[in-house]
């Protein structure tokens, strides 16, 4: 269950929506909560019934946010922020999603006196799955917190940092994550169709192997290094892909560098 406050979402494209539907599902009252989307249609309307306006000019004059969230692009961050400068107050508190855009950026747009949450989704909040890390300035509460931690856990599972430098880290892991996994459910796909499979066999095979594999990974407390020795039998057909996999030039390898990429270029990004 979300908590029972009046929220403030500020954008709402793909993930804007995904964050939307999760708290209405979850119990978001629809009348607390306004959105400011220019482009707002009458399909999105019509999909959640809430508030909609174009510009933050319009919103109720006496409505008065506990929860901003900011889920717009990182590029229109400096013409964004400054208009919910009104805002600012001990009671409420400041999310973004904004990949590359520091709590010191939005201290500078918002002051110092600004509660401000930093956090890293993913896309499978779209999904209910999501993995969103965050990272809170001293200015945050610990009831700002716990309430920020479950919004945020109506999309999926949530974890802190202490340190936001790390967020490049989170930022190559589960922010880019989904991609790699896609990729490998792409490659598994192409090569079963190789070997002669139908093409739809071929997807579903992938699909299910993958998501099954990962819902062992949680379910169980053997680490995924055990899991892969248990499906492991010495002379059999694993071994002798893993021997490909694992060997010198393989997917260990591949996978540290591609981690390490992300992450500086996450870095840059916040330069």
């Amino acid at each position: 269950m979300v908590v029972d406050q009046k929220l403030l979402l500020v954008g709402c494209g793909k993930m804007g929506q995904a964050l939307l539907a999760g708290w209405l599902k979850n119990g978001l009252f629809e009348d607390n909560v306004w959105v400011v989307e220019p482009l707002a249609d009458n399909n999105l309307q019509n999909r959640f019934n809430i508030n909609f306006v174009k510009s933050v000019d319009s919103l109720d004059p006496n409505f008065q946010p506990e929860i901003i969230v900011f889920a717009v692009k990182p590029q229109v961050m400096d013409n964004i922020v400054p208009l919910y400068l009104r805002f600012v107050r001990s009671q409420t508190v400041f999310l973004s999603i904004a990949a590359g855009k520091s709590t010191k950026y939005l201290e500078s747009l918002l002051t110092e006196n600004a509660s401000i949450i930093r956090s890293m989704p993913n896309l499978a909040a779209a999904v209910g799955q999501g993995m969103t890390v965050a990272y809170k300035n001293s200015n945050v509460s610990k009831e700002q917190k716990a309430n920020a931690t479950k919004m945020l856990e109506a999309v999926g599972e949530v974890g802190w940092i202490k340190k936001e430098s790390l967020i490049d880290c989170v930022t190559a892991i589960s922010g880019s994550g989904p991609a790699y996994f896609f990729l490998l459910i792409e490659c598994l796909e192409k090569s079963a169709i190789e070997l002669g499979l139908n093409s739809d066999l071929a997807r579903q095979l992938a699909i299910v192997t993958a998501s099954g594999s990962s819902e062992m990974a949680r379910k169980t407390s053997e680490s995924p290094e055990m899991l892969r020795k248990k499906v492991t039998s010495p002379g059999g057909t694993t071994e002798a892909a893993l021997e490909i996999l694992m060997g010198s030039h393989g997917l260990e390898k591949l996978m540290k560098a591609a981690v390490i990429a992300a992450q500086k270029r996450s870095r840059e990004l916040a330069e």
